[in-house]
Order: structure tokens, then C-alpha cells, then sequence
């Protein structure tokens, strides 16, 4: 029986009933709301529970996605961690390798600072070699000028005894010509001029006075020899003129030197005071006459190889020219040029 039929029913038996028939309507009605209600709720709640469940099955799906993606990226960043890893050991040896280029950067660093010492001091040294050099090449400019004008002087030396030696030639030439001429025998060397006096007539034995003949022979002699040589033409040519006394061998060496020098000062003596000569060739003479002795240190000798006391004991007359005086002095240029 359903509701409905019930509360008519109950509608049906009496007066009193129709109040509770209206209240179970009521509480039916209220039920049946009430029960729709639930099956709303529940339908509600299903559909909700389904939505929930597909968004659930949504996000589940997403979330297994995601764990794929994770799963991907641990993997992803586990291989990226063994690259590290292997990076690193990498890192690690290179980082070695700079050490030890670093500690063969300081070396090479300390070994360039030693060596930009020894540069230092090699550049001192350089420096006060090209002040050394310096003053050396001032030297050798200083001694080139020295070197230039010596050679001037030597070269000019040179021709002046070029021309000595053809003066000394001509002076020879003529002593023997002019003493020729005057008929005066008396013996001249033909390349130095040297001339020879006897002795026989000059000195007795063991005596320094001149004899005589030996004043008649000094007084056709000597005019006749300063002619030429204190000539106008030769006289600044002359130097020195030499008379030599030489004795033989005979007795002490001393008294020889001692006999020898005076011969050579009597005759330079008498040469000075002869009247036969004039004032400007006494004054001439007297400037380059000298008197010298040289005992028996030049002996004569013969053929045999035995003494010739005879011509030893002698007087000589001899003539320097200056070119003797100019040798010497390229000599000394010379000697400075080495």
C-alpha cells in the first residue's frame, strides 16, 4: 500500500484522523524532500567523487609524468654529476699542472731576476767600457794628430837627408878637387870626407907638440879645407867638425889617451888661432870644432893582420852633417810609431 492510500484511509475513519493525516503528508512530504535531498546529495556527491577521481586520474597521470621527467632528470643529472666528477678530476690536474707551471714560473721568474742582475751589471760594465772606449779613441785621435805631424816631420826629415846625402857626395868631390888644385897630398876617404895626417910629420915620438912640418901642412891644409866646408853653400849643412888623436898600442893605455887627446886639442887649438883664416870662419868654427883622443882604440892593421903602429899614430880630421842629427830624430819618431 502506498502512502497516499494510507492517509485516505486513515482520512476515512473518523474526524480525528484528518489532523494526523496531515501531519504525515507533511513528514512524508519532508522525507521524500529530505530523501531527495540525499539522492541529490549522493548524486552530487558522485559527481563530484568522478570529477575528483578524473581530476585524481588527471593529476596522477601528471604526476607520473612528472616522475618520468624527474626520473629523466636525475638520470640526466646523475650523468651530469659523473661529467662533473669527471671535470673536476680534469680541473684537478690541470689545477696540478698550473702548480707546477707556476712553480716553474718562479723559478724561471727568480732565474730572470738573477739574470736581470747580471744584465745590470753587465750594462755597468758596458758603460764604463764605452767611457773607456771613449777615452781610448780620444787617445787615438790625440795620437793620430801626434802620428800625422811626426809623419809630416819625418817625411820632411826624409827628403832633407836625401838631400844631405848628395851634399856630403859633393863636399867630397870637392875637398879633393880644391886640395888638388892647391897640390896638397893628403888622403881623403871618397865616401865619408875623413881626412889622415901623418904623424912623421906632426909629433915627435911620445910627444903632443907639432912639429914644424906638421904647422906647414895644418897652414896649406886647413884654409884650404874650411873653404869648402864652411862655404856658403855647405856650412848650414855641417854639424860638428872632429879632430881625432889615436896613438899605436904601445905603453899604458892611460898615458895613450892621455898623448892622443892633447895631439887632437893642439891641433883644433892652432886650427883657431891662424891668421890665414878670417873672423866669420874662426867664429864659424868655433861653434863645431871638437877635440877628441882615442888613444889605440882604433888600430891600423896590415894585411897580415899585424899592427901598423906607423899609421896608427895619427891625426884625423872629420866632418859630421846633420843628417846624423835628423837619423836620430826619425829614429825617435820611429820608435814612437812602434
Amino acid at each position: 500500500m502506498s502512502a497516499r492510500q494510507y492517509k485516505m484511509q486513515r482520512h476515512r475513519a473518523g474526524d480525528g484522523g484528518t489532523h494526523w493525516i496531515s501531519y504525515s503528508d507533511m513528514m512524508a512530504s519532508l522525507l521524500l524532500i529530505f530523501i531527495l535531498a540525499i539522492v541529490l546529495s549522493i548524486y552530487n556527491y558522485y559527481q563530484l567523487l568522478e570529477t575528483k577521481t578524473r581530476e585524481l586520474g588527471e593529476q596522477q597521470a601528471q604526476l607520473d609524468a612528472a616522475q618520468i621527467t624527474l626520473a629523466k632528470q636525475e638520470k640526466d643529472l646523475e650523468t651530469t654529476r659523473v661529467q662533473l666528477m669527471g671535470k673536476e678530476k680534469e680541473l684537478s690536474q690541470i689545477q696540478i699542472q698550473l702548480d707546477a707551471k707556476e712553480q716553474d714560473l718562479n723559478a724561471a721568474t727568480l732565474k730572470l731576476g738573477e739574470r736581470e742582475e747580471e744584465n745590470q751589471k753587465l750594462l755597468a760594465q758596458i758603460v764604463l767600457r764605452e767611457a773607456d772606449l771613449a777615452d781610448q779613441q780620444n787617445k787615438i785621435e790625440a795620437l793620430q794628430l801626434v802620428l800625422s805631424a811626426q809623419e809630416k816631420e819625418l817625411s820632411s826629415y826624409q827628403v832633407q837627408i836625401a838631400d844631405l846625402l848628395g851634399v856630403r857626395t859633393r863636399i867630397v868631390e870637392d875637398l879633393r878637387n880644391s886640395l888638388a888644385k892647391a897640390n896638397i897630398l893628403a888622403s881623403v876617404d871618397p865616401n865619408t870626407g875623413d881626412i889622415v895626417l901623418d904623424s912623421k910629420l906632426m909629433y915627435e915620438t911620445n910627444s903632443a907638440e907639432i912639429r914644424e912640418e906638421g904647422l906647414s901642412q895644418l897652414d896649406r891644409l886647413i884654409p884650404v879645407y874650411l873653404n869648402v866646408l864652411l862655404s856658403p853653400e855647405y856650412r848650414d849643412y855641417v854639424a860638428e867638425i872632429m879632430i881625432e888623436g889615436h896613438t899605436d898600442s904601445t905603453g899604458r893605455y892611460e898615458r895613450n889617451l892621455e898623448l892622443s887627446q892633447e895631439r887632437a886639442l893642439n891641433v883644433a887649438k892652432y886650427c883657431l888661432s891662424m891668421p890665414s883664416l878670417t873672423a866669420t870662419q874662426k867664429a864659424l868654427l868655433k861653434k863645431i870644432v871638437t877635440a877628441q883622443g882615442r888613444a889605440d882604440s882604433d888600430l891600423v892593421y896590415n894585411p897580415d893582420g899585424s899592427e901598423n903602429q906607423d899609421r896608427s899614430r895619427r891625426v884625423e880630421i872629420k866632418f859630421r852633417l846633420k843628417d846624423t842629427e835628423m837619423i836620430e830624430r826619425m829614429g825617435e819618431i820611429l820608435s814612437t810609431l812602434e
